[in-house]
C-alpha cells in the first residue's frame, strides 16, 4: 500500500433509484433521436395530406343507377339509410315534399362523422364537431366543414321507386 486512497464511485441518484441497463441504452444520440422524431413527423404531414387530396378528388356520386327504395315507404321529412355507390359508402335520403327526395353521403366532409338529419331545423347536422348543412344542397350553415355534403343525384320514377343515378355522362 502506497497510500493512495481510490476512491470508491458513488452512482448519481437517479441510478440507485432506476438501476436498471439496457444493452444498447447508450447507442442512440439526441441528434439520432430528434432526426426519428422529425422524420416520423414529416411522414404523418406526408400521410395527412395525401389524404386530404384523395378525399377531394373522390366522388360519391360516381356509382351505376341502382333503385333504393320506394317513395311510399318514407314519410316526408322522414329519412332513409343506403349503400351508394359502394357497399362501404353510407348514404341517408331526406324526403321534403310529397314529391322531392335528396340524398347525400353520410360522411361530415369536415372529419368524417356521421351527420343525421334534424327535421325541426331543415338542415342536416354532425355532432362531433357542430357542422351544420342546408337539408336540400348539403351547403355549410355553420361549424368547421369548408365543403358542402357529397351529393347524390336521386330521381322518383313513375313506377314510384327512387333510384341514385350516378353521374351522367
Amino acid at each position: 500500500m502506497n497510500g493512495n486512497i481510490e476512491p470508491i464511485p458513488v452512482a448519481p441518484p437517479w441510478k440507485r433509484d432506476f438501476p436498471y441497463e439496457a444493452l444498447s441504452e447508450e447507442e442512440v444520440t439526441r441528434r439520432e433521436f430528434a432526426r426519428y422524431l422529425v422524420l416520423g413527423a414529416g411522414t404523418m404531414a406526408a400521410a395527412n395530406v395525401g389524404l386530404a387530396v384523395w378525399t377531394q378528388l373522390r366522388s360519391i356520386n360516381a356509382g351505376e343507377p341502382r333503385a333504393i327504395t320506394e317513395l311510399a315507404a318514407v314519410e316526408v321529412g322522414g329519412t332513409f339509410l343506403f349503400h351508394y355507390p359502394g357497399d362501404d359508402d353510407r348514404a341517408i335520403l331526406v324526403r321534403l315534399t310529397d314529391t322531392e327526395v335528396v340524398g347525400f353521403s353520410q360522411k361530415c366532409t369536415h372529419l368524417g362523422c356521421v351527420v343525421y338529419y334534424e327535421h325541426d331545423q331543415q338542415r342536416w347536422h354532425c355532432p362531433c364537431h357542430e357542422g351544420n348543412f342546408e337539408a336540400r344542397t348539403g351547403a355549410v350553415i355553420s361549424g368547421p366543414p369548408t365543403r358542402p355534403l357529397g351529393r347524390i343525384d336521386l330521381e322518383v320514377r313513375a313506377d314510384g321507386m327512387i333510384w341514385a343515378l350516378g353521374r351522367q355522362t
